[in-house]
C-alpha cells in the first residue's frame, strides 16, 4: 500500500465529469478517480475548509462516528475492476466496510485519516508525472485554489 495525497478535484472536459486526483506522497504517480458532482463538491468544500450552514451527509457520517467514540484509522483503496474503483474503510474497532473511494476521500478530508492506494491499482491506473512537468501540476493546483463549490452544480 502506498500513502496518497489528495491533489483536488477537477472537471474533465469535454465530459464534464469530475475527477478527484490523488498522489502517491514518496513518487510521482497520480492517480485520476472519476466521480460524481455532489462528492466533488463535498471534497472541494473539505480541502477549503468551508462549513456548510447545515451537515452534509460526510459531515454527519463523521458526527456520528465521534458520538460513537468511534475513528476512522484509514481509507484503502483497494480495487480497480471494469473501471470501477473500490475503497475500505477502516475503523478503530477493526471493522472494516467497503465503500466507493469519492465517499471515503469525502470522509478521510473530514476526519484526517491517511489513504492508501494498493500498489497493484497504481500499477494499473497511476499515471506518473516526472518533475519537468510539475509546473502542469502546479497549475492545477492554481485551479483548485479558485474553484468554488458552485462550480460542481448544486451544493445541498
Amino acid at each position: 500500500m502506498k500513502h496518497m495525497e489528495v491533489v483536488g478535484v477537477r472537471v474533465e472536459m469535454p465530459s464534464n465529469q469530475p475527477i478527484v486526483l490523488l498522489k502517491e506522497s514518496d513518487g510521482e504517480r497520480y492517480l485520476p478517480i472519476w466521480i460524481g458532482a455532489v462528492e466533488a463538491t463535498a471534497i472541494a468544500l473539505a480541502q477549503q475548509g468551508v462549513m456548510p450552514a447545515r451537515p452534509l451527509t460526510h459531515d454527519l457520517f463523521r458526527d456520528v462516528l465521534d458520538a460513537l467514540d468511534a475513528t476512522l484509522t484509514t481509507v484503502n483503496i483497494t480495487a480497480l475492476r471494469d473501471g470501477i474503483f473500490y475503497a475500505e474503510l477502516v475503523f478503530s474497532n477493526g471493522v472494516e466496510v467497503s465503500a466507493r473511494p469519492s465517499d471515503s476521500i469525502a470522509l478521510a478530508l473530514r476526519t484526517g485519516a491517511p489513504i492508501y492506494a494498493r500498489d497493484d491499482v497504481i500499477d494499473e491506473a497511476g499515471v506518473p508525472i516526472p518533475d519537468e512537468q510539475e509546473d502542469e501540476v502546479e497549475k492545477f493546483r492554481e485551479f483548485l485554489d479558485n474553484i468554488t463549490p458552485e462550480d460542481f452544480g448544486r451544493t445541498t
